[in-house]
Order: C-alpha cells, then structure tokens, then sequence
C-alpha cells in the first residue's frame, strides 16, 4: 500500500534589515479571523503586523505561524530595523512600534 504525504512550503522573504538590536518575545497568535488557505490551514504569514496593522501594532511577526488547531505561540519582533516593502503588507501610516524603525533600501539588481 503507498502512502501520499503533502507537504507545503512558502517562500521566505527577508525583511529584516540586521539582526543588531533585534529582539523578539513569544505571543499567542490567535486563530480568530485567519483565513483558510487552498489546503485547509490557517497560517499567519511571517511579517505580518500583530494584531493588527493599526495603532494597535505590538510587533511583526518573525515567521509562519500555524493557528489551524487553535491559537498557538509565535515569535513576535518588537525591536530592530525591518525593510517596510518587503512585508507582506505594508504598514498603514498609523502604525508605530516603540523599538522598530522602518526602512527602505533600493532594489539589488545582478
């Protein structure tokens, strides 16, 4: 009998400027409000604005989360220089974070 196993990937985009100064905290990611994906899960995308892309911003999130099962733990920056275009979705104008400064660097071409 041959069994089928599925696997997905994203690919990862560095939006971290440097690593000096960056400090990240463990949250609860919640599951309310995810969207399902093509494949049934429930994933928050590494860079997004926690919990939200408002004036209530608490950090950005340093990678995948899986919240399919229920609200699960996440490594949220809440200090460092992060390259504001390269986020999944860029900061609304409200959005400011004691510790993280947004920057924008010019497009490498080779």
């Amino acid at each position: 009998m041959s069994h089928i196993n599925v696997q997905t990937a994203t690919k990862a985009v560095n939006f971290i400027d440097t690593p000096v100064g960056l400090i990240r905290k463990t949250v609860t990611v919640a599951q309310d409000g995810v969207a399902t994906d093509e494949n049934g899960y429930k994933i928050v995308p590494a860079g997004t604005i926690y919990p939200a892309n408002d004036a209530t911003a608490q950090g950005i999130l340093f990678d995948d989360v899986d919240v399919t099962d229920g609200d699960h733990e996440g490594s949220l920056i809440i200090a460092g220089r992060i390259i504001k275009d390269r986020l999944p979705v860029e900061p609304e104008e409200t959005v400011k974070i004691d510790g993280i400064t947004f920057v924008t660097v010019p497009a490498v071409t080779r």
